[in-house]
């Protein structure tokens, strides 16, 4: 049967790739990445170990994907990101800091939760600051609409999280219905999230805050 045809949530541009970037994505990428297969993944094989599982999707340029397993050790993360000079910018984090618990997946993330992403594998997903694609007529390419949150929360184990993150007001409301409106989440604050200590404040972040802008922190989990 074949899958039904989803819309794209990203744009590949061909942004300019760093020396660096490009060194670690060909030397680095074997090493930490995942291969896109239809198969599902055994991810206590891919990491060695049982530990908690947490899936990010869009990690841009990694450094908050960095931050949080140098600080979380006892987790493993996957992240997935589609844009080559992100990829190479995580890589470079990765052997940098000596992380043995971040792997890549590069490639397009519905296409990943659907094939590779076994049911109730998962302990947590991260989406932060997610393209809001502002324009009325762009909006149907947000990420976060009620067909990929059904799939991603049957990834979930019992009690697993999603935490999404937005700097756009309208988007936040967006996402905070979207998520209010699946039967197998259960939000974890009355609305909006206490941003937590976990997640660490960008320097973009920081930039808008002190300009006033506001950020919102989304916290469901599995029933």
């Amino acid at each position: 049967m074949t899958e039904p045809r989803h819309i794209r949530s990203y744009v590949l541009r061909q942004g300019r790739v760093s020396s660096a970037q490009h060194r670690a994505h060909e030397t680095l990428l074997p090493r930490y990445g995942v291969p896109f297969t239809e198969a599902p993944l055994d991810l206590e094989q891919l990491f060695g170990r049982t530990a908690p599982k947490i899936l990010e999707i869009g990690f841009g340029m990694g450094e908050t994907t960095a931050e949080i397993a140098a600080a979380q050790p006892q987790n493993d993360y996957l992240g997935i990101e589609v844009h080559t000079p992100g990829v190479g910018s995580l890589l470079k984090q990765i052997d940098a800091r000596a992380l043995p618990n971040v792997r890549i997946i590069q490639h397009d993330a519905v296409e990943v939760l659907r094939h590779m992403i076994a049911p109730g594998s998962l302990d947590g997903a991260h989406i932060f600051f997610p393209d809001p694609w502002p324009k009325k007529r762009q909006q149907k390419r947000r990420l976060i609409q009620p067909p990929l949150v059904s799939l991603l929360a049957q990834k979930l184990k019992p009690g697993g999280y999603l935490h999404a993150a937005t700097d756009w007001h309208e988007y936040a409301e967006q996402i905070l219905a979207v998520l209010s409106g699946e039967s197998m989440l259960a939000n974890t604050a009355a609305d909006y999230a206490e941003h937590p200590a976990y997640r660490p404040q960008t320097k973009f972040e920081t930039r808008g805050l002190k300009l006033g802008h506001g950020v919102w922190d989304i916290i469901f989990r599995r029933a």
